[in-house]
């Protein structure tokens, strides 16, 4: 068994991926930066802007899709900023491995070294369960079909919120400035009111475009890498379940996955 001990521990150990919290920390690091530097750093804050271009650009998103989707992307955001990064040639060494080890000892053994093992990995836990249940390959490849185009569509939902944020914010910002002039044009007479109106007018525009170009566009680009990874990945497992349940020859799994796999990351279990 000690030969299996990779496959039979579920997927290979995964890295996360910090660039996006790195990449955050220094965007944001180097505007405040600047903005120390260039003065009064207490004069890039005021609430009112913030209020505008935040909740201006939740509720016009809100509207654009609904309550559900709008607050699903928020609950998932996390994810994207410490993202759980697989790599594509160990999930099919770990697929090669498990159908070598199901050829020689039967797709019941995997009972006997308890699913729960790979309940890492959802989609591989699921699709080994309905080979072990002994349910027909077209029947297993449509629920895996299934399952597979629900994850890719809950992801670039997730990443349409964010773009449209994205482009909402500005305008948001846009509107603020507008507020902003027009409180200035109106109080012209006051001096002293001229100065938070000025502020209102320029600090929307500023976060507007900071959260467009900053925090939600690049958001919006991490989720849909992280649906293309994903993809692959499921891909390269339900190849593995399939075969599996096909009782195949693992060296023809080798080939089905290395035409899947990018060329500089063929897998070569039998040489």
């Amino acid at each position: 068994m000690s030969e299996y001990g990779d496959a039979m521990s579920g997927a290979r150990r995964a890295r996360y991926d910090g660039a996006t919290i790195i990449g955050l920390t220094a965007a944001i690091g180097l505007i405040g930066l600047a903005i120390v530097f260039g003065g009064s750093a207490s004069a890039f804050f005021d609430l009112p802007s913030l209020m505008i271009v935040l909740g201006g650009t939740f509720a016009v998103t809100t509207i654009c899709f609904s309550f559900q989707d709008v607050s699903r992307t928020i609950g998932v955001i996390g994810s994207t900023i410490v993202h759980r990064e697989r790599n594509a040639h160990d999930v099919a060494f770990t697929m090669l491995e498990l159908a070598d080890y199901c050829r020689k000892h039967g797709v019941l053994g995997l009972q006997g070294v308890g699913l729960a093992r790979f309940a890492a990995e959802p989609f591989l836990h699921k699709g080994l369960g309905l080979v072990i249940d002994g349910l027909p390959e077209k029947e297993i490849g449509d629920i895996l079909d299934e399952e597979q185009a629900g994850t890719t569509a809950r992801v670039y939902r997730s990443a349409g919120v964010l773009r449209k944020a994205a482009e909402i914010a500005p305008a948001m910002g846009l509107i603020g400035t507008l507020i902003g002039l027009v409180h200035m044009l109106g109080h012209l007479g006051d001096p002293k009111s001229i100065g938070p109106a000025m502020a209102l007018a320029l600090l929307t525009t500023f976060y507007g475009a900071v959260l467009a170009n900053m925090v939600f566009n690049p958001l919006a680009s991490k989720f849909e890498r992280n649906a293309a990874e994903e993809h692959l990945i499921q891909h390269l497992q339900a190849l593995g379940i399939l075969s599996i349940a096909r009782k195949e020859n693992p060296r023809r799994l080798e080939m089905l996955l290395n035409s899947a796999l990018p060329p500089d990351g063929k897998v070569h279990f039998f040489d």
